[in-house]
């Protein structure tokens, strides 16, 4: 591989002398300190997004109301630019936030004022496939088993933990894949803002002196191959959980209702 491009920059081949420098993989600025800062953010804004979610996309479901106001207002997320709303947030929300102590070498004193508006800009764009995925897998569950367990005496709670949530575990967890997948990759465009870490760091980093050997080009490119690394690591993991937690007999009937050919105009049943 070339170690030298045309353009004056690093070669690709730079990029593999660089992943086999064991100084860019260790210390608090090395690969793996990022790698473990990008998880940590993704854990924190993917629970929080799913705590706030989860139960509204349960209450939808379960009564059919604002399903409408609803899916309208997650498309709208989605199409707003998350680097736009960063610093927007940015200029709002960090000179109102006064806490300077960090906690350890993840949340760096000083980091706060900047890493809490990043974090709000990933669990707003996390919300809408949550919220979606949930409320549909609630309406995808047949009438007549929602009129069974009411019919057993079950408070309409009882109704929604018992039966209508085990039984849309599966769109629930495509939801939150979906999620997590969203917020590693947008995750890159957080380390615009100061002190912020994570992989996006050695992309923004690197874009300030790409020709340098070490933290230029070659250090950009492997934070970009890292990311997606990571976003494939994370949603087999997933993919793992969504196996292990859900009910095989609701499994089975996903699996019937995918290859029975009466199902195929009805895309909500064909998700589950």
């Amino acid at each position: 591989m070339k170690l030298a491009a045309d353009n004056g920059l690093p070669g690709l081949g730079r990029v593999v002398i660089w992943f086999n420098d064991p100084g860019n993989w260790w210390g608090s600025t090395g690969l793996l300190a990022h790698v473990r800062e990008h998880l940590v953010y993704t854990f924190v804004v993917v629970c929080t997004a799913a705590l706030v979610a989860v139960p509204v996309g349960l209450v939808i479901g379960h009564t059919g109301r604002g399903t409408t106001l609803i899916a309208g207002t997650s498309n709208a997320i989605r199409a707003v630019p998350a680097l736009g709303l960063l610093i927007f947030l940015i200029v709002v929300l960090s000179p109102r936030i006064h806490i300077r102590q960090g906690l350890g070498s993840t949340i760096p004193a000083g980091s706060v004022p900047y890493l809490i508006p990043a974090l709000l800009v990933l669990v707003i764009l996390a919300i809408p496939p949550i919220l979606t995925s949930t409320y549909a897998g609630v309406q995808s569950l047949e009438p007549a088993a929602r009129e069974a367990a009411a019919g057993t005496g079950m408070t309409p709670l009882q109704v929604i933990l018992k039966v209508e949530m085990p039984c849309s575990l599966p769109l629930i967890m495509s939801g939150l894949r979906s999620a997590s997948l969203q917020v590693i990759a947008t995750l890159t465009v957080a380390a615009y803002a100061p002190l912020v870490g994570g992989l996006g760091r050695l992309i923004v980093d690197g874009h300030q002196n790409l020709r340098d050997l070490r933290y230029g080009y070659p250090a950009m490119v492997a934070g970009g191959v890292s990311v997606a690394v990571l976003a494939l690591a994370v949603d087999a993991l997933l993919n793992l959980a969504q196996r292990l937690l859900t009910s095989p007999g609701i499994a089975l009937s996903g699996t019937r209702q995918r290859t029975n050919p009466m199902n195929s105009q009805n895309p909500v049943q064909n998700a589950g």
